[in-house]
């Protein structure tokens, strides 16, 4: 890859990384501006979630700065705003609400947060409780969705003392690997559906087929992230840190030896049309080196990160000489399906989806060096 010219590469900190794909992005967009533009979306909320874990770790002012622009600009003064009202992919960007309540006391962003939190009192569930991912994929359970709805709802059901959803989560994790985990590699499938009716429903198991790396991702950094919330004393604490364990044991069985990074489908990076994705490889990093940071992943996996990480720098980070980064061969926004339809994605670069990720796990892996 073109690391441009000035700065060393073999100098420059997970941190300094961090700000730099940050910066990247904040000098081509305005932060409403960021695709989908104008609206309120977790593609944005992924890449400014990724701002607030730099900001929040001593990075410049001008990030938290920069989301606040972004939520100002589609939260009104009383609170309003438009959001999609069918699907949990609407309350990740909830996160960002947080932070800015809290350093603000602005009464809006409480409102805002209490919309977004009322929305899953009217989302559609399945005969066991399972939130439908979307509307429009009826009986549908995603991987993606305990990440886009459960650290949002566990924090707030921490703040404002509502312990009634923190156990929400608990059983929308529980019923998720209930319904997706294969014991045979200890992966999850991307996609569940109750009554076996799509396309890609497996007859057995009503799961779609494939192991797709960036949904595994997504499970993964809402594990960690609810356990950075969860209270030490919750009856399922223990549980859910085994979960962590034997998912980070899994997964490192899968990492590709020479690069260090994953394939977009997980466990067939024997085939010769699989790709090493990169949203999926930062969203593992993140979840391995937060685990460690975290006490409930042993400090010996530091190895794969420090290899995912140097791998991803080497092969997926191009850095002209004015310092612009770009961050290559990341899977554009995907559905449920077969093999073929994950391996034909098309391949973008600077994608939230993977920016986002990528910045979060370097802070993740700043952290960890301190404890290795």
């Amino acid at each position: 890859m073109n690391h441009g010219k000035g700065e060393s590469v073999q100098t420059i900190t997970p941190l300094m990384w961090a700000e730099k794909a940050g910066q990247s992005l904040m000098n081509t967009y305005e932060p409403h501006m960021l695709p989908p533009q104008e609206s309120w979306h977790y593609h944005q909320g992924v890449f400014l979630y990724g701002l607030y874990r730099l900001w929040e770790h001593g990075g410049k002012d001008e990030y938290f700065q920069y989301l606040k622009k972004y939520v100002d600009y589609l939260v009104d003064e009383n609170g309003n705003f438009y959001f999609r009202r069918d699907e949990l992919d609407a309350i990740q960007a909830g996160l960002l609400l947080f932070p800015l309540y809290k350093n603000t006391w602005d009464q809006r962003y409480l409102v805002a947060t209490k919309k977004l939190r009322n929305l899953l009192n009217t989302i559609n569930k399945t005969s066991e409780g399972g939130f439908w991912h979307k509307d429009k994929y009826p009986y549908q359970m995603w991987l993606d969705g305990l990440y886009m709805a459960g650290p949002f709802a566990v924090k707030y059901g921490q703040l404002f003392n509502e312990p009634e959803l923190v156990e929400l989560v608990m059983l929308q994790e529980a019923l998720m690997r209930k319904n997706t985990k294969d014991e045979a590699t200890g992966l999850y499938y991307h996609a569940w559906d109750e009554r076996g009716e799509t396309p890609w429903s497996n007859p057995d198991n009503h799961c779609s087929p494939e192991f797709w790396g960036r949904s595994v991702g997504w499970y993964g950094m809402a594990l960690v992230d609810i356990l950075e919330d969860l209270p030490v004393s919750h009856p399922k604490r223990n549980e859910l840190i085994t979960v962590v364990q034997e998912l980070v044991e899994s997964l490192v069985g899968y990492q590709d030896g020479q690069s260090g990074l994953w394939y977009q489908i997980v466990d067939k990076g024997d085939r010769s049309d699989n790709w090493l994705e990169t949203s999926a490889s930062s969203l593992f990093l993140y979840t391995i080196a937060k685990g460690i940071n975290l006490g409930i992943v042993d400090k010996s996996y530091a190895e794969y990160v420090e290899k995912g990480f140097e791998g991803t720098i080497r092969d997926k980070v191009d850095l002209s000489a004015e310092g612009q980064l770009s961050l290559n061969d990341i899977c554009i926004g995907t559905s449920a399906g077969e093999y073929a339809y994950y391996v034909e994605r098309e391949k973008s670069s600077n994608d939230l989806h993977g920016v986002g990720a990528f910045i979060m796990a370097c802070v993740e892996i700043e952290k960890m060096k301190y404890l290795i």
